[in-house]
């Protein structure tokens, strides 16, 4: 049986401030330094990177990743002080949610169809 994981959202009326892939994308971009890098590395297009930090951005009293002009180097972009405490207190939401169930995880594993390993298929 695959591990069963709780996945958060923060809602801001319809819109998902945050969530798992918004998450791994912040991690993304603090690691490569750009969104496009930190798009082509989730397998993503720029666009739609784009497209879910400006959502990001939207949501937040101010910005949670900045773009920085180009240059010799190039641009970039990075998170800000409110995107990183943003993202922390996010995974650790996450891990507090994933502790608080495990019991009824369990339980209702045994309500889930046994998934088969994908050498059996």
């Amino acid at each position: 049986m695959a591990k069963l994981v709780p996945k958060i959202r923060v809602l801001v009326g319809a819109v998902i401030a945050i969530g798992p892939g918004k998450a791994e994308l912040l991690e993304s971009i603090a690691r490569a330094g750009s969104i496009s890098a930190a798009a082509r590395g989730m397998g993503m297009s720029y666009r739609r990177a784009w497209l879910l930090v400006e959502d990001m951005n939207k949501a937040f009293r101010r910005p949670v990743v900045v773009t920085l002009t180009g240059g010799d180097g190039g641009g970039g972009a990075r998170l800000t002080a409110l995107g990183e405490d943003a993202l922390r207190r996010y995974r650790t939401m996450e891990a507090k949610a994933a502790r608080s169930v495990v019991s009824d995880l369990r339980g209702f594993s045994r309500l889930l169809r046994a998934q088969r390993s994908r050498r059996a298929r």
